[in-house]
């Protein structure tokens, strides 16, 4: 027979647990604690203590109580002294952010990525850079306690190494080992797909929260998924589950960076909006200056070229009108496709998607209207990221805190040692 779990796993795990719920949730009473976890008091009060006595949380009066008798102390995460790094590779984009246990950014930098071949010096120069900076800034009493990064690119479960990434023509990057070396902070630096991580931040964090089982679709230069199945991430055998991008929607369509013909990302991808509404130039691998997101030439590239094309639909312009209308289509039939397989309660549209379905989201509704089951959409909820173009960001800094919310103590005095 197998032995039951020992005292000290059961501790171990209600240590996690407890941290998770005050992460997650921000300050929280003992009393809700006991409520939320289904143990006594006295289990409470012990478990707060041990993590109070590690520094990870601490314990305080509450404001405001509007009740009688002896009030319950609210438990806060440490935010200002443990924290993750979270570093967000983007096409265009690199950001690099501290954030606090919690969720709390307490600092960040960004700059601009130079389109073109994946190059790993002007990558990870500037987010090792970056990670230095802010760590120079900390206090002596802070500890860090992870470091994960979003990638834009299928990423290896069992290495965390990219093994493709056709928006950035990159093919079997180590980035996480290479990042790691040059942070020279004695951590690994975890490593996962931009849009899976998307997925488990609006779930945890932004308009998802609560909701089972949930899609997100993040638009950048292609497009990304992540699937959240009964609350947990699908990731697939190896790691590559989620990439509804290269989904074929149409197979006789416009060739995708992948190799295939059609696939959702060629047909609703910044090219395919560009092109329709007459705006696409072929900046091949142009720098572009970052202040109004344009290429040398002045053209507009990325989340701004996207957002022109809305703004100018908006406005009246039919040319654009008719290019949303089109984009809009073909994400309504990758939808619908997508319903009739998981049967989502919610769809979020994250990237450059959420303006693009706010400007289509009647050709969108639609086409889901015509081709997804009718039991599978009757209850489906369509939505935009409310973390917006940080939601891959805050989702790199969760896979950032994983560890230390599966074992606090554990975790901590690694850290620190």
């Amino acid at each position: 027979m197998r032995a039951g779990p020992s005292q000290e796993e059961i501790r171990r795990h209600n240590l996690g647990a407890l941290l998770r719920h005050v992460h997650l949730g921000g300050p929280t009473s003992r009393a809700e604690l006991t409520s939320r976890m289904g143990l006594n008091r006295s289990t409470i009060m012990a478990l707060t203590a041990d993590l109070t006595a590690a520094g990870l949380v601490r314990e305080e009066l509450p404001r405001e109580t509007g009740r009688a008798g002896r009030p319950s102390l609210v438990v806060r995460p440490e935010s200002a002294r443990v924290y993750v790094f979270a570093l967000d590779v983007g096409v265009d984009r690199l950001v690099a952010a501290r954030v606090g246990l919690g969720g709390t950014v307490l600092d960040r930098r960004e700059t601009v990525r130079r389109r073109g071949p994946f190059v790993m010096e002007e990558v990870v120069g500037p987010l090792a850079a970056f990670a230095r900076q802010m760590h120079r800034k900390t206090r002596p009493d802070t500890v860090c306690v992870g470091a994960a990064a979003a990638f834009s690119g299928g990423v290896a479960r069992e290495d965390g190494v990219v093994r493709f990434g056709p928006n950035m023509d990159s093919v079997d990057v180590p980035f996480g080992e290479e990042m790691a070396r040059r942070l020279g902070l004695g951590l690994p630096v975890t490593v996962g797909n931009d849009a899976n991580l998307g997925a488990m931040a609006e779930h945890t964090r932004g308009v998802g929260v609560g909701c089972r089982d949930l899609i997100y679709l993040h638009g950048d230069v292609g497009v990304g998924g992540g699937v959240i199945v009964n609350g947990a991430l699908l990731g697939g055998h190896q790691g590559f589950g989620g990439e509804v991008g290269h989904m074929v929607v149409n197979p006789k369509g416009r060739s995708c960076g992948c190799g295939s013909l059609g696939c959702l990302e060629a047909e609703v991808g910044e090219r395919a909006l560009l092109e329709a509404a007459g705006r696409f130039e072929n900046h091949g691998a142009q720098p572009y200056n970052g202040s109004n997101g344009s290429n040398g030439s002045g053209a507009l590239i990325g989340r701004d070229a996207v957002r022109a094309v809305v703004d100018a639909a908006d406005r009246g312009d039919i040319v654009a009108q008719a290019a949303l209308g089109r984009v809009g289509d073909w994400l309504g039939l990758g939808v619908a496709n997508l319903v009739n397989i998981f049967n989502p309660e919610m769809v979020v549209f994250g990237g450059t998607l959420r303006e693009v379905y706010l400007g289509s989201a009647a050709q969108v509704r639609s086409r889901i209207t015509t081709d997804a089951l009718p039991p599978a959409r009757e209850h489906l909820r369509l939505r935009t990221s409310a973390l917006g173009d940080d939601a891959t960001l805050i989702g790199a800094a969760e896979l950032a805190f994983a560890q230390v919310l599966a074992d606090p103590l554990e975790v901590l005095a690694r850290a620190g040692s």
